[in-house]
């Protein structure tokens, strides 16, 4: 006579192929996690196009979290999210003193731009206008922003920072979006933001053309982080960002 547990182990080997097919997997096969990919916040849409493309061509999912590059970092610094950060100067160099550098792609510039409400209608030219009296006008905080601190000291520069600080007032900023909100809604008439961001607003927003007068030049870095757990999905992706990725944030807006 058979043993029980014999029969029950005979029983499930026979039907380990019907419930393989049923969940679409074999024994020798698992569900691959998906990359996770720390984006930041003004780089979403030509991320987003990169990554319907990744996975439509691999088959591998990426979820997508995104926030500020400084949110981002204490988590990059601790190795405790992440397999892809994508970022723009100084956040390279911080991630390398972490010792948390993968593989490391330049994919585009950021850059200030002046932007106003489409059509321009107040005619302004140049940083200098930002100072006339009573205009209204948006930046980002330099407290939470790399392109906040390049504005202010281009200000100072100038000499026009409190002229400009006084039309700004409270709308000192924290994030990008937030900056061509107020434009599109027209609760201000100018703002100082990414060129990919003004990019994103571009049916309600013009940038005016200016001469790079800032001090110093931002490139945006995909980047993959050296603790990831999945590091052969994220080789994979990064190999398809080196093909594809420069001409998609030049499309987005993110070039010289």
């Amino acid at each position: 006579m058979r043993r029980p547990h014999r029969i029950l182990a005979g029983r499930l080997a026979a039907l380990a192929p019907l419930l393989a097919a049923l969940c679409g997997c074999s024994r020798l096969e698992t569900p691959s996690q998906p990359i996770e990919l720390l984006c930041g916040s003004s780089f979403v849409k030509p991320m987003e196009e990169l990554c319907a493309a990744f996975t439509a061509q691999s088959g591998i999912d990426v979820a997508m979290s995104q926030a500020g590059s400084e949110d981002f970092l204490p988590l990059v610094k601790a190795g405790q999210r992440g397999d892809v950060l994508v970022t723009h100067d100084p956040y390279r160099d911080y991630v390398a003193e972490a010792k948390a550098l993968g593989d490391h792609l330049e994919v585009g510039f950021l850059a200030p731009v002046l932007a106003v409400q489409k059509g321009n209608p107040l005619g302004l030219a140049k940083i200098e206008d930002l100072a006339r009296p009573g205009l209204k006008v948006a930046l980002s905080n330099p407290q939470y922003s790399t392109c906040g601190e390049l504005v202010l000291a281009l200000l100072e520069k100038k000499g026009i920072k409190d002229a400009v600080m006084a039309n700004v007032g409270n709308r000192l900023m924290k994030g990008h979006g937030n900056l061509g909100t107020l434009l599109q809604t027209k609760a201000v008439d100018a703002a100082i933001m990414w060129n990919g961001v003004a990019h994103t607003f571009r049916d309600a927003v013009d940038a005016v053309a200016l001469p790079y007068e800032y001090d110093r030049e931002i490139k945006v870095h995909v980047m993959s982080l050296s603790y990831s757990r999945r590091a052969a999905q994220a080789a994979k992706f990064m190999e398809f960002v080196r093909a594809r990725a420069v001409p998609v944030f030049a499309a987005h807006g993110y070039a010289k």
